[in-house]
């Protein structure tokens, strides 16, 4: 397929452009994505926002050129780009002057087609059996948007009781789980688990898995830490993490625990078990280094952060160091 788009794209740009297109919308129908992912999807390609209405279904989604899902908006523009979605109310649009061009008349068909299915699925129209890992079906869940009826369709097909209380769970790569609130969680991965709650409420649930997921570590030397964060145990992180949206400039700490992060491989293990463990014997005892070996280890980190960490507040700042890090570095984003 990269072959053929090359050669495509070297006789006719815009035939090129149009496979990519095609293809793109291909993967998204493939691995069952949900509205949101689409029109972000056609959004990000026509390089304007871009909606998708239903009446009759009470769906309303917009999402921005950058990804980013709003669904306040102007009111809709006759002269904009439009295609009704078959099989009923439902109309995409992209917020821009006519007409949307070859590669814009594609996006729209493609992303029409891909919707048509999702809302079949998971808005009422939907075939006796469906697949309980459906992530479009987990996306109406998680909209706090979404209508009463479509809920309770999607928590039905997904075999969500509705009186067993359940969470959300935010993991990396943008994937949503949803499910009762001790299922188990996959192996292996970094994730932010949402609190228990009734099935209403389960927007709410995502919202704080996804503040989670941020917090989390991977777990390495380079990045030490928990890979599983639940929102439960973050108290005023939470706060924190509220006030240092995705893509803020570092912290100076931050950039203080990187340089000294660069002097040495052990160095930022070295000083998250400092910051973390009860004593600094606890500490050496994980890293399974001599009393002494750590404090030497210390003495040398100690300049390149500019503040000493064998004390409470130098530790507490070290804690709140390496928790602004992952927040810089996390966008956070399912």
């Amino acid at each position: 397929m990269r072959d053929l788009v090359g050669r495509l794209s070297a006789l006719d740009p815009d035939a090129g452009a149009a496979v990519q297109v095609i293809a793109y919308f291909d993967r998204l129908v493939e691995t069952r994505a949900g509205l949101e992912a689409i029109v972000r999807g056609a959004a990000v390609l026509a390089g304007c926002p871009a909606c998708l209405t239903d009446s009759e279904r009470g769906v309303h989604v917009r999402v921005l050129p950058d990804g980013a899902r709003t669904d306040a908006g102007p009111p809709p523009d006759p002269a904009w780009p439009r295609i009704a979605v078959p099989g009923g109310a439902a109309v995409l649009w992209l917020e821009r002057p006519a007409p949307p061009g070859p590669v814009g008349a594609m996006v729209l068909e493609r992303a029409a087609a891909a919707a048509r299915g999702v809302l079949d699925r998971t808005r009422g129209r939907a075939p006796a059996h469906q697949d309980r890992d459906d992530p479009a079906l987990v996306e109406v869940l998680l909209d706090p948007a979404a209508p009463p009826a479509a809920r309770s369709l999607a928590a039905r097909a997904l075999g969500l009781p509705g009186d067993v209380p359940v969470r959300a769970v935010a993991l990396e790569g943008g994937v949503a789980r949803v499910g009762p609130a001790h299922h188990p969680l996959p192996e292996g991965v970094r994730a932010g688990v949402g609190p228990a709650v009734t099935l209403p409420d389960l927007p709410r649930s995502w919202a704080l898995a996804r503040t989670a997921l941020r917090l989390a570590a991977e777990g390495t030397p380079q990045d030490p830490g928990p890979r599983v964060v639940h929102s439960d145990d973050l108290g005023g992180l939470a706060v924190l993490a509220a006030a240092v949206p995705p893509g803020a400039a570092p912290h100076p700490d931050v950039r203080a625990l990187e340089r000294a992060g660069s002097e040495a491989p052990w160095m930022l293990a070295t000083l998250y078990a400092a910051a973390y463990a009860p004593s600094l014997r606890a500490a050496a005892a994980e890293l399974t280094v001599h009393h002494s070996t750590l404090q030497d280890r210390l003495a040398h980190a100690e300049p390149l952060l500019g503040w000493t960490v064998r004390d409470p507040q130098g530790r507490l700042r070290l804690q709140l160091a390496f928790a602004l890090r992952r927040l810089h570095r996390d966008a956070g984003s399912p």
